[in-house]
């Protein structure tokens, strides 16, 4: 089987790390993630991941109300950190080569972000972990991954959620919702689908980056989306 990509940027928010879990990290479930991501790695395609920090975040988000919003966006930023070193650790005992970098200067703890650096980590078969967002406030981890996959190169956004695709409408509410096998990005932004914020959208589509939304709990999906069948939503120019 010949993959459809050869390096790809994987978003996966913080919440997806927490399973069944009112906050923190589920162990079968990064596992779980793990396990599908190796299985895309094992065909050689080149993985760099962005990853959030809600399900950390949520946990002491009542404190944050009234928060300073740029103190706030740096207490998420550290919160990624903590995800991508729990995700690291998860791939070193799966026996996966990979690297946390961080945009803000943790050095006692994680690599600084070089844009250099981690494209020869991706090119050697590391999965590349990218921590803190931008490293700036107001920027959310959905526009670094943007960021980041405009700046390694990569030839596809593929971001993992709950559900598998964009709808026409939440399908958990309304059982007539249609899934979309293709959007163009502009279609995107004016029905306000929130795939991704309006930033992180522009971007991608300013740089023809595509974008695919699909559930990282369905069995094998990675490993069909990364192999170009119907799987997901498909967001291109």
């Amino acid at each position: 089987m010949t993959p459809k990509y050869k390096r790809i940027l994987l978003k996966l928010s913080g919440e997806a790390l927490m399973g069944e879990d009112p906050f923190g990290i589920n162990r079968q479930t990064i596992e779980g993630i793990v396990a599908e991501v190796a299985q895309v790695s094992r065909l050689g395609v080149e993985i760099g991941v962005v990853i959030g920090g809600g399900n950390i975040f949520r946990g002491v988000a009542p404190g944050a109300a009234g928060m300073d919003r740029a103190t706030a966006d740096y207490m998420g930023m550290l919160a990624t950190v903590m995800n991508a070193l729990a995700l690291q650790d998860a791939m070193r005992q799966a026996g996966i080569s990979s690297r946390a970098l961080s945009a803000l200067n943790i050095e006692q703890v994680v690599e600084p972000y070089i844009r250099g650096k981690a494209i020869r980590y991706l090119e050697e078969g590391k999965i590349v972990i990218f921590a803190a967002g931008t490293g700036n406030p107001f920027f959310t981890t959905d526009t670094a991954a943007a960021l980041r996959g405009s700046e390694m190169g990569a030839e596809i956004v593929i971001k993992a959620t709950k559900v598998d695709g964009i709808y026409t409408a939440d399908p958990n509410k309304d059982p007539r919702a249609q899934r979309y096998t293709r959007l163009s990005f502009d279609e995107a932004i004016v029905k306000n689908l929130k795939v991704m914020d309006a930033t992180a959208l522009t971007l991608c589509r300013d740089q023809k980056l595509p974008i695919n939304v699909f559930s990282i709990f369905k069995k094998d999906a990675l490993r069909r989306v990364v192999l170009g069948e119907d799987e997901g939503t498909l967001v291109h120019v």
